[in-house]
């Protein structure tokens, strides 16, 4: 099981779509890269997501209808608290590995900060 977490457009609220295709990976990914703001991440970094000094109760949901903007400093606080212990294998969860996709999270706020988090 996983989270699917989008930047969609603040208008029309689709996936903001890239000029370019990014090659940002997770759980599952597009082959040759997509131009969408979209990222999956397993369900198995939970437990780190929910700390109180990472994003707290809500674990990841917590950036859902934020903006981008809005989600740096979350993120960036998020980022900060966890471990740099990573493992080759994507499904372990280890805090390095946890760290990863919030990092690439960020990279999408910050391209696009006026977009609005969505997922599961």
């Amino acid at each position: 099981m996983s989270y699917d977490i989008y930047l969609n457009d603040p208008i029309d609220n689709t996936p903001i779509e890239l000029s370019e295709p990014h090659f940002m990976r997770g759980g599952t990914y597009a082959v040759g890269g997509t131009t969408e703001c979209w990222l999956n991440v397993t369900y198995n970094y939970g437990k780190f997501y929910r700390r109180d000094d990472v994003l707290g109760e809500n674990g990841i949901r917590t950036i859902y209808g934020m903006s981008g903007a809005e989600s740096i400093p979350v993120l960036e606080k998020a980022i900060a608290a966890l471990g740099d212990e990573t493992s080759n294998d994507y499904w372990d969860a280890t805090e390095g590995n946890a760290k990863r996709p919030l990092c690439q999270l960020l990279a999408f706020a910050k391209m696009r900060p006026d977009g609005i988090w969505d997922g599961d």
